[in-house]
């Protein structure tokens, strides 16, 4: 064997060229790849085994600080003298109150009956006061029946002209479930991320027996009814004057696909009033958004995809960079290179301290444009000039050099948030409104069909819109459906999220809502 491996070797050493450009080249090219393989290890244990933050430590500024000493002994100076250690935690601020909407019980306890007499002299002692501690209890929740009773009418005399009270309008006309039954059951499954088939069991432990194609059943007909809201916010959103988008994959199974299920994928695009619309496409290609956004000329804040350059292309939309996708490549590298990257990280995160002081401020847009161009601007031109000269330091297939190379190609469209108070810094609303179909599908693990994937983006847009614009998807659902088949459509706004207004209670209505 060992003979086998001496002659390999010779073989190898005789094949390798003679010109020195050619070896050192060869050179160069191996080690790219060992730290392209390095890179791809790392972020595949990472994935596994390691920590998901991407917060960078804050020791590790300082390796960059030349007055890190200065800074010591000034934060020291400023250090107050030492007190007597305090026993009570200041920093504790008490228990929060239970809610004062909630329902509550009265339990009257009195003093036992010997207790009530005075020892002294004898006297029957009197209520001076009271002392109330509160515990929070829970009730499972509850199903109930609501019956309505129609009372037909007729005359007697000419024993005819029947009459009888009109049923009002329901999400499902010849169907068990109210309302507030297809509220819950969307909200448990596209909020709450409970399956159908575990909703199922919780149904029948309350002695109620709805099977799962049932579920599904009403699960589509409430999509049907609410679907032209969703295409209603997809119109509002191709008016605003920036979106942000970003895409992720969602398992579908399908009898006309190899395999027992394949990867979907669900667009999101949020405008600047927080509508949220889905998008599901069979495939991660460039038509998905080239037919959502059409000639939409906007702004649009995603990630480098290359699906979206040929939008860009046609369109002639202004392609918004997002700060977060760039630091985190430089994150990623950190194991491989971390002087060079944790530089690059500690850069960032200045420029990301001035949008957290602007936004724990409340700065207007002009105080932002203005703090953006004074402090913002000569950190990124620092950053621009570190880019360069890393790019002739690093091996081209390094994960130090794939940060590099991903930051200096977006540049533009790195810059372009520091122009438009309008515009944030990253796209990580998308990020974080994508995290519900991410968690969802952990939960229910693929959609049965392409048109349960449709049903899914329907509804997600709807349970997102709500969520950003501070609703709660319960009694919005619950609402809508009891209005949505007889609301008329030149009014559609209103029932929209970003538009809806929860019905007031009785005890809150006014002389003026009766008069309207």
């Amino acid at each position: 064997m060992s003979g086998t491996t001496k002659i390999t070797a010779e073989a190898s050493f005789e094949q390798l060229p003679d010109d020195v450009a050619t070896l050192r080249q060869m050179v160069l090219t191996l080690l790219g790849q060992i730290d392209d393989l390095s890179g791809q290890l790392y972020y595949l244990k990472r994935q596994l085994f390691g920590k998901k933050s991407e917060k960078l430590n804050p020791g590790q500024r300082f390796l960059f600080e030349n007055l890190y000493q200065e800074i010591e002994a000034k934060i020291e100076q400023q250090k107050p003298p030492k007190a007597e250690p305090v026993t009570k935690n200041e920093n504790h601020k008490g228990r929060n109150p239970l809610p004062p909407e909630l329902p509550r019980e009265t339990i009257e306890i009195k003093p036992l009956q010997e207790d009530q007499v005075c020892t002294t002299c004898n006297t029957p002692k009197e209520i001076i006061g009271t002392e109330v501690t509160e515990k929070l209890e829970y009730r499972p929740a509850c199903f109930f029946v609501k019956q309505y009773v129609r009372y037909k009418m007729g005359c007697k005399k000419c024993e005819g002209n029947l009459s009888i009270g009109a049923l009002p309008a329901m999400a499902i006309d010849k169907g068990i479930a109210g309302e507030g039954l297809l509220a819950h059951i969307i909200t448990s499954k596209y909020c709450d991320h409970v399956p159908l088939n575990r909703l199922e069991g919780i149904f029948k432990r309350s002695g109620v027996e709805i099977n799962v194609s049932t579920l599904c059943d009403w699960v589509g007909k409430s999509t049907d009814l609410l679907e032209p809201l969703v295409k209603r916010m997809h119109q509002t959103i191709l008016q605003s004057p920036k979106i942000n988008s970003d895409d992720t994959p969602i398992p579908v199974k399908s009898q006309h696909r190899k395999g027992s299920t394949y990867n979907g994928y669900l667009w999101v695009y949020i405008d600047d009033k927080n509508n949220v619309v889905f998008d599901f496409t069979p495939t991660r290609s460039r038509e998905g958004p080239l037919k959502f956004l059409g000639k939409y000329c906007g702004k649009v804040q995603a990630d480098a995809y290359s699906g979206y350059d040929e939008y860009f292309r046609k369109s002639g939309a202004v392609e918004i960079g997002c700060h977060a996708h760039a630091r985190r490549k430089f994150e990623y590298a950190l194991d491989s290179d971390p002087v060079r990257a944790a530089r690059m990280m500690v850069l960032w995160g200045r420029l990301y301290e001035i949008e957290r002081k602007a936004k724990d401020e409340k700065y207007d847009s002009a105080q932002l444009l203005a703090v953006r161009h004074n402090e913002a601007k000569p950190i990124l031109a620092e950053i621009k000039l570190i880019l360069e000269e890393y790019k002739k330091q690093v091996l081209p297939k390094s994960p130090i050099s794939k940060a590099v190379t991903y930051s200096l190609n977006q540049w533009d469209a790195l810059n372009k948030y520091v122009d438009d108070p309008m515009l944030d810094i990253d796209n990580n609303v998308s990020e974080r409104t994508l995290r519900m179909v991410a968690i969802g599908r952990k939960n229910y693990l693929f959609a049965g069909s392409e048109a349960g994937a449709k049903r899914a983006a329907i509804l997600y847009s709807l349970v997102a819109s709500c969520k950003l614009n501070g609703i709660d998807p319960f009694a919005y659902f619950r609402d809508v459906l009891a209005r949505i088949s007889t609301h008329p459509a030149n009014t559609i706004d209103e029932l929209l999220p970003s538009h809806w207004k929860p019905p007031l209670k009785k005890a809150e209505v006014t002389e003026e809502d009766l008069a309207a």
